[in-house]
């Protein structure tokens, strides 16, 4: 009896690995230096962004533009990556994630340079369309490499850098435009533009320190590089077991082989046109709910207005009843600030309050603040003297805007869409939802002034904010939680559209009975 007495109090004592709280792993210091490195591409963008709200200025006064071509001008670096993005999926899988990315500084400085030394709009026009493929190729590959290269629990962190680095890289661009404006007009603006080929030659060269992505080493057959990687950026030994296997059965490389370097076929190292197959023309409903909801979160973060705020902040200041350039500026670059430190927060709570609580409240910010920004706008339109409250509401609505957008929109749709999709058809969904992106950027910028003179900039931001509303909906009805979910169990999350709640109660009482059965097995093993 009293063994039995025992037995029981040593059961008691023993552990249950189901039901013991887990511990929290330490953040994974040499996966945090690799996805830091890679995002610093996002610089290149965010400062030509920032930089190019207040260069027009200046650009407008010496080359004598219109505002159709201050238009063009302002909005055709997004068009131009479009190119760059298209091809950044199939040049990754060519020659690496890695280089892919020192490619792509390697283009915006050839890019910046032209810009900066640029004599009439049409140079101007070249070395922005040189600089756009650069971009392309940066906002593309970098959320593809931070999320084959980032553990599990820390994925929404890691993956929201590029996001932070294109808001880095805005301030930058704004202050360069306040640090440049005393220079004569000629010169500053050619100093704006054109210092920007600097960060992007200690940008390439610090890339080359970082390792190759592991999924790209495994589709290559080489497998011992892939596993030391995978050793060093994952958070234990047995995540790192996991995450090859998972690698290996999307390459289709048998789970059994341990050779370091394996012959790969044709077929499989070359997927291209299979991938392209199983992603447009023969999707699975779990792809086709991916696809839909990776391109449709691109399309809104644009669609509802970011661009016109940030590139036209100038201008958007001076219909307000800001008049002089310095002042114009000044509050440019309390934009910037503002929008770094809300991103820089929210990058912190990526992986602690998950991708929809964060998307659901910052597009219900958005919308208040563009309602506040375009009645304050219409208020001022319509009165013959300038009234204090609402151009201080309009200063107050523009600062809401952009911090409402940094803690969701703007690093949830970087995160959201590096991660639902499959291995085997990341790069190339990847590089689709970029491509929708920089196309609902370019056309949102380039017809601002033209919608704005149309039906007028209080309407404006009417028209984006009930295009944040349509956004909030589908939001709310057809994208599931992703936060904790490994990469390769979001195909069986997606599939059932607007019922993707009972998909998400029915794993976990899938993973509810697992936990009794691995309890269960305990109790027994002890009482034997």
């Amino acid at each position: 009896m009293a063994e039995k007495d025992g037995a029981s109090s040593t059961q008691t004592q023993i552990p249950i690995p189901a039901f013991d709280p887990p511990q929290k792993p330490r953040r994974n210091k040499y996966a945090l230096a690799c996805c830091f490195l890679a995002s610093t591409t996002s610089i290149l963008l965010g400062y030509d962004i920032g930089v190019m709200s207040g260069a027009i200025i200046y650009i407008q006064k010496d080359l004598h533009i219109t505002d159709v071509q201050k238009e063009v001008i302002m909005g055709i670096l997004n068009v131009y990556s479009l190119l760059g993005s298209a091809a950044a999926g199939r040049t990754s899988d060519w020659i690496g994630r890695r280089y892919t990315i020192v490619f792509a500084g390697a283009i915006f400085f050839a890019g910046a340079l032209l810009m900066g030394f640029a004599t009439n709009y049409a140079f101007l026009m070249v070395g922005r369309f040189v600089a756009g493929i650069g971009v392309g190729y940066g906002l593309m590959i970098a959320p593809v490499y931070t999320a084959e290269v980032s553990p599990a629990s820390s994925r929404g962190f890691l993956t929201s850098f590029p996001d932070l680095f294109i808001n880095f890289g805005i301030l930058l661009g704004y202050i360069s435009n306040f640090a440049f404006s005393k220079l004569p007009t000629n010169i500053g603006w050619r100093f704006m533009l054109g210092i920007g080929a600097i960060p992007s030659i200690f940008l390439a060269i610090a890339v080359l320190a970082m390792p190759e992505s592991p999924r790209w080493l495994v589709i290559q057959g080489r497998l011992g590089e892939a596993k030391r990687v995978l050793d060093k950026t994952s958070d234990s030994l047995e995540e790192s077991r996991l995450r090859l296997s998972d690698i290996k059965e999307a390459a289709g490389i048998p789970e059994h082989c341990e050779d370091d370097v394996v012959s790969i076929s044709k077929e499989q190292h070359d997927g291209g046109s299979r991938v392209w197959r199983d992603l447009l023309l023969r999707p699975t409903p779990a792809v086709r709910h991916i696809l839909m909801c990776a391109v449709g979160i691109h399309f809104f973060q644009q669609a509802s207005g970011i661009d016109s705020v940030v590139l036209y902040s100038p201008e958007i200041f001076e219909k307000a009843g800001i008049t002089k350039d310095m002042d114009k500026l000044l509050a440019t670059m309390a934009v910037g600030f503002t929008k770094t430190m809300f991103i820089l927060v929210t990058t912190f709570l990526l992986d602690k309050i998950g991708r929809r609580p964060l998307l659901l409240s910052s597009v219900a910010g958005m919308i208040l603040s563009l309602v506040g920004l375009a009645t304050g706008l219409t208020i001022i339109e319509h009165v013959d003297h300038k009234m204090i409250w609402a151009i201080a509401l309009c200063i107050a609505s523009v600062l809401a805007y952009v911090a409402f957008f940094s803690i969701g929109m703007g690093p949830v749709t970087w995160v959201y869409s590096s991660e639902i999709f499959p291995l085997r058809l990341r790069a190339q969904g990847c590089s689709m939802g970029v491509a929708v992106n920089r196309a609902s950027s370019g056309l949102i910028s380039m017809t601002f002034i033209s919608l704005y003179k149309g039906i007028s900039i209080g309407g404006a931001f009417f028209l984006y904010a009930g295009i944040a509303a349509v956004a909030f909906v589908l939001f709310y009805t057809l994208y599931p939680e992703t936060k904790g979910k490994t990469l390769e169990e979001m195909e069986v999350l997606f599939g059932t559209f607007f019922k993707w709640r009972s998909t998400m109660r029915a794993l976990k009482e899938k993973k509810g009975d697992n936990n009794g059965q691995v309890q269960l097995g305990t109790t027994s093993v002890t009482s034997d």
